[in-house]
């Protein structure tokens, strides 16, 4: 198991990474440019919120599909759940115990501007 904080440790989760950190990536749909974490997957039931579900506050914009979750407090991005919820979530790199993102200069980077979001309304939670 590892552990991901927000900065002010209102927010503690632990998840299992189903892929190692040297597959982080960025996003450069019109939210994630702006937010700009790099993160990596945990499968869906890989991740458990230990401490601060209260602290939690959730973002969604245009088709609704993804839920993005961040700390109340200080305002860190923490998780979220992918378009479709069959995939999972997505963790924030830097918010992984120990990660120095420093250790990890050249990310990649998913073609989230022209990422054409699928009919997952069907799909169950």
């Amino acid at each position: 198991m590892t552990k991901v904080t927000c900065h002010c440790g209102a927010v503690e989760l632990q998840v299992t990474l189903s892929e190692p950190l040297s597959d982080a990536r960025r996003c450069d749909c019109s939210f994630c440019a702006k937010r700009g974490p790099a993160v990596v997957f945990v499968a869906k039931g890989d991740l458990q919120i230990v401490k601060g579900q209260d602290s939690l506050t959730l973002y969604q914009w245009n088709t609704r599909q993804e839920e993005h979750f961040f700390c109340k407090t200080c305002g860190v991005y923490t998780h979220h759940q992918h378009a479709d919820p069959r995939e999972g979530y997505a963790v924030n790199l830097c918010g992984i115990e120990g990660v120095d993102p420093r250790d990890h200069d050249s990310i990649g980077w998913v073609d989230g501007k022209n990422y054409q979001p699928a009919d997952f309304s069907k799909v169950p939670r």
